[in-house]
């Protein structure tokens, strides 16, 4: 059926040519877009170190990822330091006496700590030219990397980022007498977000002339554009006979290759700038039958509004009249 269905689709609405994603089906692996926004994407041609941006990396990778990666640095910056010291003979840190070798060497480690940090304790002193060569390349070394360091911390606390939240699944909901499509989003720091917009596309991998080819559609939208984001957005794309949706049933949002690409951007006054976000649902993440729940309600008191970002994903099932 999904075979037949590729072979015969032609869609009323002209396809997009300039989405920036190939048209040749056979080139492309899986999603266009990962769920958190990243291309799906893996370049190879150069050196590994080629194409890779460290500065973007650090910012962008866990919170966790990053305080392990800078404690991992600072361990091994001091290990090696204080082998250094202790080829070079701990006789030459004044204020050493140690009982063994093992202590020898743990006392050398912290001294490269204390040096490292720029702290310097004073009961352990460089005594020799190559030992007081060492301590010193080691606190210059130790002041670029902390100036690094702090400029890694304070761009992943200022880095503007457009703090929305997508619903997990887009639905096929009945609409006004017909059906729509609907996914959901909704902001859940405490920023204010205005001028929010949004643009959807439709990605298909049918055939043509024997081959397989992607094309892309753009959705309209009920509202495209909204002028504050306090709350939820659902956004609606109405199937009518000129989408390109408009003849797709339940079996072939299950068979047919179809990805839909969202595209948010929003002004976000406490960065004062427009931030992006990126998300996409294969035709796999699709619920047909269903609608979204309410995700906000009155307080007690009826003073306020209360936003249940739990519930963003909130649906149940129904059918079509």
């Amino acid at each position: 059926m999904a075979r037949s269905f590729l072979k015969n689709f032609k869609s009323p609405v002209q396809a997009e040519i300039n989405t920036g994603f190939g048209s040749n089906s056979s080139n492309y692996g899986g999603r266009f877009l990962h769920k958190s926004g990243k291309s799906n994407v893996h370049k190879t041609g150069l050196p590994f170190l080629e194409t890779i941006s460290w500065f973007h990396t650090l910012l962008n990778i866990p919170r966790w990822k990053f305080m392990l990666i800078i404690l991992i640095f600072y361990f091994l910056v001091n290990m090696i330091f204080a082998s250094m010291y202790w080829f070079i003979g701990v006789e030459h840190l004044k204020g050493i006496s140690p009982a063994n070798t093992l202590e020898a060497f743990g006392q050398a480690f912290f001294f490269s700590i204390q040096t490292f940090t720029t702290v310097g304790y004073g009961h352990i002193s460089p005594s020799g030219f190559w030992t007081s060569l060492v301590a010193a390349i080691e606190a210059l070394f130790g002041l670029l990397s902390f100036a690094i360091a702090t400029g890694l911390f304070y761009g992943r606390f200022s880095k503007p980022r457009a703090y929305v939240m997508f619903s997990e699944n887009a639905v096929i909901a009945p609409f006004e007498g017909g059906k729509a499509l609907m996914l959901r989003l909704s902001p859940y720091k405490n920023t204010h977000l205005t001028d929010a917009e949004v643009k959807v596309t439709l990605s298909l991998h049918i055939e043509e002339n024997g081959q397989k080819v992607n094309r892309f559609y753009s959705l309209d939208l009920e509202y495209s554009k909204i002028n504050s984001l306090p709350l939820s957005w659902t956004l609606v794309h109405k199937i009518t006979p000129e989408s390109p949706l408009y003849s797709f049933t339940d079996q072939d949002y299950q068979n047919v290759e179809g990805e839909i690409l969202i595209f948010f951007k929003v002004f976000d006054d406490m960065y004062s700038t427009t931030v992006v976000r990126r998300t996409s649902y294969l035709f796999s993440e699709v619920v047909y039958g269903a609608r979204f729940l309410p995700m906000f309600t009155r307080d007690v008191a009826n003073s306020k509004t209360i936003l249940h970002l739990d519930k963003l994903n909130a649906m149940e099932k129904i059918g079509f009249s």
